[in-house]
């Protein structure tokens, strides 16, 4: 795949649609378009690398630094998460769909029962447009 082929490329570059909650000079945080829970955001950097093998090692901390801005926002009052999973699929044995490195960050809530393999099979995009809506205001309220 090039870099011209790329959806999360074209996200970045406001070509392609998405919900974005988040936004800097290295990367770029939108709502996944069939999310496992409520929130469930990928982060991605602006420069395309396909994995880890690849990506810059400069852009690994503020991949995650946005992650857990994400991720302290999710755990919020507005969306309740007790925690979150982080996830980096790295190749396509790792279930990796999308090859532009991604962070999925997956709000979690105390005896929800999510399990990644059924979460993966009933997912319900919901109505992003509010759920971006609430998540952005939420992360720009963030010290």
């Amino acid at each position: 795949m090039t870099v011209d082929a790329c959806v999360f490329c074209d996200i970045v570059a406001e070509r392609g649609p998405a919900h974005v909650v988040y936004a800097d000079d290295d990367v770029v945080a939108f709502l996944d378009r069939a999310p496992i829970a409520r929130g469930h955001t990928l982060v991605v950097p602006r420069r395309h690398s396909s994995g880890l093998s690849d990506l810059d090692p400069r852009y690994g901390t503020p991949l995650l630094a946005a992650a857990q801005r994400v991720a302290n926002a999710l755990k919020g009052t507005e969306f309740g998460a007790h925690g979150v999973n982080l996830a980096l699929n790295d190749g396509r044995a790792a279930m990796q769909t999308v090859f532009h490195t991604h962070v999925h960050v997956v709000p979690r809530r105390s005896g929800d029962k999510l399990t990644f393999a059924k979460g993966l099979l009933t997912r319900r995009a919901g109505d992003l447009e509010t759920v971006a809506a609430q998540l952005r205001s939420t992360i720009a309220a963030l010290p």
